[in-house]
């Protein structure tokens, strides 16, 4: 990995959503921490930068990890209004999480007063196989009516495809 440039880099603000104990918490610190957090500890919000190279380009990503829960809905369209960017986050293992999405997804078009912007939909904890309630095929049918991409995650030690769904979200907006 090369180092980062001094000069100004551009900053992606990318939001993590979806419903409480998905793992949107995992992911985000899985991504900028390299570890793996096995505590549930709900959040209200946390905020993380970190300079990251996507395809040989610095960048800043600025990520902002959401409340799951319902109570903390007014918080949300402050920080929709903010993001660049956003993964869209359900777990495999809870059905309702994955319904859910659409609710998440219309809100974000509904404050960017946009018929499209830059989203992942992303179907976490597959590391859960025996658990999985949400097919492959459920989650890319979902995308595919949603005209967004669709990708698979594990935050768990090995991750899998951690690092992509922050890079595919940057490459989206870009």
């Amino acid at each position: 990995m090369s180092k980062p440039p001094n000069e100004n880099l551009t900053t992606y603000k990318l939001v993590v959503v979806g419903d409480g104990g998905v793992g949107k918490s995992a992911l985000t610190i899985q991504f900028f921490q390299k570890l793996f957090v096995t505590d549930y500890d709900p959040t209200i919000e946390d905020s993380y930068i970190q300079h990251t190279e996507v395809d040989g380009q610095w960048c800043v990503l600025d990520v902002l990890d959401t409340a799951g829960q319902e109570e903390f809905s007014a918080m949300r369209e402050q920080y929709m209004r903010k993001g660049d960017g956003f993964l869209l986050v359900y777990s495999v293992t809870d059905k309702q999480s994955f319904e859910n999405i659409r609710h998440f997804h219309t809100q974000i078009l509904r404050v960017k007063d946009r018929d499209s912007y830059p989203m992942l939909l992303v179907a976490n904890k597959v590391d859960l196989v025996h658990l999985r309630k949400v097919t492959e095929e459920q989650g890319k049918e979902l995308a595919l009516g949603l005209k967004i991409p669709y990708i698979e995650t594990s935050a768990k030690d090995p991750p899998l495809n951690v690092d992509a769904a922050f890079h595919e979200v940057v490459r989206i907006i870009r």
